[in-house]
């Protein structure tokens, strides 16, 4: 069965970045979509983008369009979220997620196996 990581988070000024990972142990992230998802303090959960198992297409919601860059590693089993140009609204705990449909789906319930989730703070 998959375990996932998230590591990367921490505290960075508006306008600067963040690059999060997510690693993976007991199976190959090559053979699932994987979403990166955030949950602000007192709001629900919502999707970040994800990474196709297909052909590692991927989609961004529209917070993160033009900002956020999410990729894959086979070598290093890891799926990248690389976050540009961070706002304050941006805070919140970022999870990775895996599915084992063959492309991206915006429907959490699609995803069985999630991280333990990494804190991400934009503020001055």
């Amino acid at each position: 069965q998959v375990h996932l990581v998230e590591s990367g988070g921490g505290l960075v000024q508006p306008g600067g970045s963040l690059n999060l990972s997510c690693t993976a142990s007991g199976s190959t992230l090559d053979d699932y979509t994987v979403g990166w998802f955030r949950q602000a303090p007192g709001k629900d959960r919502l999707g970040v983008g994800c990474i196709s198992q297909s052909d590692d297409s991927t989609y961004y919601a529209e917070p993160g369009k033009g900002r956020f860059t999410i990729s894959r590693d086979s070598a290093k089993n890891a799926v990248y979220l690389q976050m540009n140009s961070l706002k304050p609204e941006d805070t919140a705990v970022y999870y990775c997620a895996v599915s084992t449909y063959y492309y991206c789906s915006g429907y959490q319930r699609a995803y069985t196996t999630w991280g333990q989730g990494t804190q991400v703070t934009v503020s001055s």
